[in-house]
């Protein structure tokens, strides 16, 4: 099939939608199909207000439709509600076109924690936007209660989980800590973390344990239930974002990272004892995936996404006080989460994905 998707989240941006849809694509095309992606690249774009590092498409006045009907999908699917998405909503209703969406981003609750606006103006806009569609693919049955109870129709959202790169997400492959059977204590652990790797400088001058976070650096990341915790050993601190200069003002212990390409990210979580997901508002959070498959434990908040994610594996401590959280998953040992994210893989994932999209007829 020729898949068209329509996004406003795409490289060079850095999230997970961005990562999500890569990996899609290219599973897409090995699966032999053909996939073609309207992204914010192919327009003028301009700085997202109060997030600068996001750039939102302004397409000329029939922009998007010439696009689509020169590609002349045989599904088209809309994965984002910005301009570009809107554009291709507005293009597909109006010729009749069946289009499949995604909701990726919990923007009711961000907008509401960034300006106070009520969830319940966001999520009428959303019912909207997404009504159109054949199908909305969400991550988790949470994610999708969360839209039920807001008037969403049942009959329409369904589920399209997300998977994890298991040739760079992996264990590290040096002696007994590559197959779980290392030390469980975290200062032995460290220990033996600085005689297998010692050209590790950040290894070499870190303090046992250490607890780290990954991904975006934003108000809605609720990265100060993290932060302001009293904790034992070093807080490692991963990713960019518009709260990243306030943190390290707030929190000048930690230690702040940047980005990092997938290679980099996963030799830190190889490195950490803990990974520390304090977020109320992800949909899913790719990154509690990476760092499981490196077989990093969990310590969480009680979100409900994450639970489905976690579900009764055992990989991780979800509890509403998350120092004790942190404390408690440092005794799992470390092939209980590795060996979980062995189960979520791209290929399925994606052929969820290609089950889930709406061939256009044409007559």
């Amino acid at each position: 099939m020729k898949v068209l998707i329509v996004t406003d989240a795409w490289a060079p941006q850095v999230n997970g939608v961005v990562f999500t849809l890569g990996q899609t694509c290219r599973e897409l095309v090995r699966m032999g199909h053909q996939v073609e992606v309207l992204q914010p690249g192919l327009f003028r774009s301009v700085p997202c207000p109060s997030y600068r590092e996001i750039r939102l498409s302004v397409p000329r006045p029939g922009a998007v439709g010439r696009l689509i009907r020169r590609h002349a999908p045989d599904a088209l699917h809309i994965a984002t509600e910005g301009p570009l998405g809107l554009a291709a909503r507005r293009h597909a209703r109006r010729l009749g076109l069946p289009f499949t969406t995604a909701y990726h981003t919990r923007f009711p609750e961000y907008l509401h924690a960034r300006t106070r606006l009520p969830l319940s103006i966001s999520y009428c806009w959303l019912r909207r936007f997404h009504g159109a569609a054949v199908r909305t693919m969400v991550p988790t049955a949470g994610v999708r209660d969360d839209l039920l109870a807001h008037g969403f129709d049942p009959a329409k959202v369904v589920i399209w989980s997300r998977g994890v790169d298991l040739e760079i997400f992996k264990p590290t492959a040096m002696g007994a800590e590559a197959d779980g059977t290392g030390p469980r204590d975290p200062e032995a652990r460290g220990s033996e973390r600085r005689k297998s790797e010692p050209r590790d400088a950040t290894v070499r001058h870190s303090k046992r344990p250490v607890f780290l976070y990954a991904g975006r650096v934003a108000v809605e990341k609720n990265l100060d239930a993290f932060l302001s915790l009293d904790l034992p050993g070093e807080k490692w601190v991963i990713g960019g974002g518009p709260a990243l200069e306030s943190m390290k003002k707030r929190y000048p212990d930690a230690r702040y990272f940047g980005p990092m390409p997938h290679d980099e990210l996963a030799r830190h979580y190889r490195m950490a004892d803990v990974f520390v997901f304090p977020s109320l508002t992800d949909t899913f959070g790719l990154v509690l995936l990476e760092a499981m498959a490196c077989g990093c434990p969990v310590a969480s908040l009680p979100a409900r996404s994450t639970r489905d994610v976690l579900a009764d594996s055992g990989a991780g401590v979800v509890s509403d006080d998350l120092r004790q959280a942190c404390l408690q998953a440092l005794s799992i040992p470390r092939e209980i989460p590795a060996r979980y994210a062995q189960g979520f893989s791209w290929q399925a994932t994606t052929s969820t994905f290609f089950r889930h999209l709406q061939p256009i007829g044409r007559g």
